[in-house]
């Protein structure tokens, strides 16, 4: 009997890890804002936002589910990504108890790819630590 999926039914992946899986035929979700997308991604990515920022705060895309399911089989392996990982845990629940079957978070999300993969301007490198309230 399938029970509703939560936080700790997500698997997580490091970057280095996702890199080789994103080599070898896996998608990357990123579910970052049109804005934070629009600032730097990861080649290849597919965005689709999980929240949209309102005059009242985020409030989560009613859509999204019928979006992924647009561009994305539920058999597809996807790498869920947003800026440092909490977005992209959320969004990793929620397509889970949509039936995708093989869904893993990008631990630290984009920061952390920035970390680990930037080869661009320091500055701008920058930018994406502070751009997450969560980052040192």
């Amino acid at each position: 009997m399938d029970s509703t999926k939560s936080n700790e039914d997500v698997s997580h992946v490091d970057v280095i890890s996702a890199k080789d899986l994103l080599s070898s035929g896996h998608r990357y979700l990123d579910v970052r804002t049109v804005e934070e997308f629009n600032r730097g991604h990861i080649d290849k990515a597919i965005n689709i936002p999980y929240m949209f920022l309102t005059e009242e705060g985020r409030v989560q895309n009613p859509d999204f589910l019928v979006q992924v399911s647009s561009v994305c089989q539920k058999e597809d392996h996807l790498i869920v990504g947003c800026n440092s990982g909490g977005r992209g845990r959320r969004a990793c629940v929620d397509l889970l108890n949509a039936g995708y079957t093989d869904v893993r978070n990008l631990e630290g999300g984009y920061s952390a790819w920035v970390d680990n993969e930037f080869k661009g301007d320091k500055a701008e490198a920058e930018q994406f630590k502070t751009a997450c309230k969560f980052r040192p």
